[in-house]
């Protein structure tokens, strides 16, 4: 596909970084000569200086020979414009990344639709969902889900003295007698590691398992996480993220939200009928206590700022708090919140960029998943018939070394793969891989 990514910030990065390993040619435009040539520096793209709502830089990047323009500045008017001229110029599909919530709604889609946007991507609201998600399945770091729920991805971290550590893969699949999930990787220390049946689980790995709906609760409980329920929450700060996520919540959940703006927290206060809202500085620990912080079973800290976060999240976490989930914009803090004792976090970028990469069908690839921290990519592929992943059960198929087969979906019903699977043409199939191998894994499903 030939596809124009407008703004080369960390999505746009992110976005030129993988398509730029699938065979796409891709062109990134921005104003900014800096984050360009970032992005020129270690990927095989071109790019293009200037305006994405200049008519003459988009005829120079070959508008009108675009199967796709993605526009992810940080300024949605411009998104919004780009699209709507490229659509005219001649691009086949267009997708903006907006801030308004009133966009995302299925009252509007078709009128964003007859104006030339084919797709809306709101980072805030995406950021929102993870958020919820990682709530109601507090043992988790993360979660993927593949059609809905079927099959998921549940990334776990495993305290000393939990009953799996020291025991093999082989060992915990004995004991269980189940197939309904499946180890496929383990992150320790800087390394992932796609595992054997003869790899033992340690102390702090961080490990991720596929498995069906019915699946979710035994591994909890096999790993000793099925007591993990979060009852009482503390948000620190009321921007986008937080409301929405807030909202989706308070029914359930007891929620105290704190933010330091106090035009805000009177709107937080009409807007959220069961959180209380407090208004005042969530960095001070005397307001924490006074609160009631060890009392809490989770704090999350979605503030603008990355280092208030983490700084928040570690005080809560040194108080007691059991689950801490820190809003981490800054992509260069990833690797180090994996490190320091931070149990989940939340980068709205590159969730913005996977969700834009699940839009964009490539092949037989329906969906690609990127893990915070982890350097492995997750990807969901249609077995085409006459594949060569058709062709034998899954032990004799030669899969790459770095690749595992996770699950897959069959009919509408979601199976753990084992040996002896045979997967079948139109199997939606689930693989994590480390990164480099793509190529390879896609060609048994070609």
């Amino acid at each position: 596909m030939n596809i124009i990514i407008a703004g080369a910030g960390e999505v746009g990065y992110h976005l030129a970084k993988h398509l730029s390993n699938e065979n796409h040619d891709i062109t990134v435009v921005d104003t900014n000569n800096e984050p360009l040539e970032r992005v020129d520096s270690v990927m095989d793209v071109l790019t293009i200086t200037g305006s994405s709502t200049s008519i003459a830089t988009l005829n120079k990047a070959h508008c009108d020979k675009a199967d796709l323009v993605v526009a992810v500045t940080s300024s949605e008017a411009i998104n919004v414009t780009t699209a709507i001229l490229a659509k005219k110029l001649g691009a086949k599909k267009t997708i903006a990344r907006v801030e308004n919530a009133e966009y995302v709604t299925d009252l509007n889609h078709e009128l964003f639709e007859q104006i030339g946007i084919d797709h809306l991507v709101y980072p805030e609201e995406l950021a929102a969902f993870e958020l919820v998600k990682l709530i109601q399945r507090a043992a988790a770091t993360d979660i993927v889900e593949f059609e809905e729920g079927k099959l998921s991805l549940i990334g776990l971290k495993l305290e000393p003295k939990l009953p799996v550590l020291q025991k093999t893969i082989l060992e915990i699949a004995q004991e269980v007698h189940t197939t309904d999930f499946r180890v496929v990787a383990i992150h320790r220390g800087l390394r992932t590691i796609i595992p054997t049946g003869n790899d033992r689980l340690l102390p702090n790995d961080q490990i991720f398992v596929i498995t069906t709906p019915e699946g979710i609760e035994q591994v909890l409980q096999v790993v000793g996480k099925d007591k993990t329920k979060l009852n009482n929450i503390m948000f620190l700060g009321g921007g986008k993220i937080g409301r929405i996520a807030a909202k989706m919540l308070e029914n359930d959940i007891n929620i105290k939200l704190i933010d330091s703006d106090k035009e805000k927290a009177y709107g937080l206060a009409d807007y959220l009928s069961k959180t209380l809202v407090i208004q005042g500085d969530g960095r001070d620990l005397d307001l924490l206590a006074q609160e009631g912080i060890i009392d809490m079973d989770g704090f999350v800290a979605v503030t603008s700022d990355a280092e208030t976060n983490i700084i928040t999240c570690l005080m809560a976490k040194h108080l007691g708090v059991a689950k801490t989930i820190a809003l981490v914009d800054n992509v260069d803090y990833i690797p180090l919140t994996q490190t320091i004792g931070l149990d989940s976090l939340i980068n709205k970028k590159l969730i913005a960029a996977n969700n834009i990469l699940k839009f964009i069908r490539k092949a037989n690839i329906v969906s690609i998943a990127t893990l915070h921290g982890i350097d492995a990519e997750v990807l969901e592929y249609i077995a085409q018939p006459h594949s060569p992943i058709t062709k034998k059960e899954v032990k004799d198929l030669n899969f790459p070394k770095n690749a595992i087969i996770g699950g897959f979906i069959r009919d509408g019903e979601s199976k753990i793969t084992v040996g002896h699977t045979q997967i079948q043409a139109n199997d939606r199939v689930v693989v994590f891989t480390l990164p480099g191998i793509i190529d390879k894994v896609e060609k048994f499903f070609q």
